[in-house]
């Protein structure tokens, strides 16, 4: 996962295609420790790194660089950052053990875009659960959710020509990237006019949701080093669950009026295929079906793609957790409904 140069200008972002990526300067608690470089000769895709004060350690995965944090963007086809055309953003959360910069992140991203003047963000997420941690330890600081909305946002603002308010900005994500969607979404209504979750874990409040944040906390494949089940959201037990049942997306709907919802889901397909991810969409699944009722009972439109065995979704989708192609056929459909809704050229 090579990571690309970025330069350095919050001032006017200079045109992509006649002198190559756009340039960044520190700010907003970044500093720009790799410019921007095309990851490849479409020319429409960059990645920079930074280092964020308030993550200044996270953990790493296999070809990252410790402390530094990687972020991937696609602009538009004739995106030209000397023209005066600005153009809606959208936040991609990626999942737990994922990274931002990966060739299956691009080659979605690129073919959902390659029609819409939408740029695309992929931040870094590593095992954050997109959420500003109550104790961390000895990783120190691990508020990422003041690092993705109070400074890669403004940071993408100041460097890029965004619609730089709600009616030109969505976020969604994948799994654990689908979690810190809504939540982000529920907490900062101002900032996203739409949401979108694709096969997201959404309710805290469930026992096997939190058994899975638990093992993302313990386990060396989500990134190194290890932590503590209690250092995301606390204890995760009675009594001492509160935070996790105040941070849950499920049970907090309410904040979403006014915002366009859209949630993808599966139910695992046959169980006895790919068993592990099949279960995983299955659970996740019945946290889908708890965020769709409260939505119901809020009176707050949305959007509910529950395709099953995904057969009637897209070719090569099983309904399984973790599938390019029902992830591209959510991605195609998510872009869709931000062109009918978003402001863009």
């Amino acid at each position: 996962m090579a990571v690309f140069a970025v330069a350095s200008a919050l001032a006017a972002p200079v045109a992509a295609a006649e002198t190559g990526p756009p340039r960044f300067a520190d700010g907003f608690g970044l500093t720009v420790t790799e410019q921007p470089t095309w990851v490849d000769d479409h020319h429409r895709t960059f990645t920079f790194a930074v280092r964020s004060d308030q993550v200044p350690t996270p953990s790493v995965l296999p070809g990252q660089t410790p402390g530094q944090h990687v972020v991937m963007v696609t602009l538009p086809v004739g995106y030209d950052g000397a023209a005066a055309t600005r153009y809606p953003v959208l936040y991609s959360l990626h999942g737990n053990a994922d990274l931002p910069n990966t060739q299956r992140n691009l080659d979605i991203t690129e073919s959902s875009t390659r029609s819409a003047p939408l740029i695309t963000v992929h931040p870094n997420g590593g095992r954050s659960w997109y959420s500003n941690w109550v104790n961390p330890g000895a990783l120190g600081p691990q508020n990422w959710e003041n690092f993705h909305l109070g400074q890669v946002i403004p940071l993408i603002d100041a460097g890029l020509r965004t619609i730089p308010d709600r009616t030109g900005r969505a976020i969604a994500g994948h799994s654990m990237g689908g979690f810190g969607a809504v939540h982000y979404a529920e907490h900062r209504p101002d900032l996203f006019g739409y949401v979108g979750s694709f096969s997201g874990g959404l309710d805290l409040q469930n026992s096997e949701q939190r058994a899975v944040v638990a093992e993302t906390a313990l386990d060396p494949a989500s990134g190194t080093p290890t932590t503590s089940v209690d250092a995301i959201f606390g204890p995760p037990i009675w009594p001492f669950d509160g935070i996790w049942n105040a941070q849950s997306p499920a049970q907090h709907v309410l904040a979403l009026r006014g915002t366009g919802v859209a949630l993808y889901i599966g139910n695992g397909g046959d169980l006895t295929v790919d068993p592990l991810h099949a279960v995983v969409e299955s659970r996740a699944r019945e946290t889908n079906l708890v965020t769709a009722a409260n939505l119901t009972a809020e009176g707050i439109p949305f959007t509910f793609a529950d395709y099953g065995d995904g057969s009637a979704w897209a070719p090569g989708c099983t309904g399984k957790h973790n599938q390019q192609p029902c992830l591209q056929a959510d991605m195609d459909h998510f872009v869709g409904l931000l062109m009918r809704t978003l402001q863009h050229p």
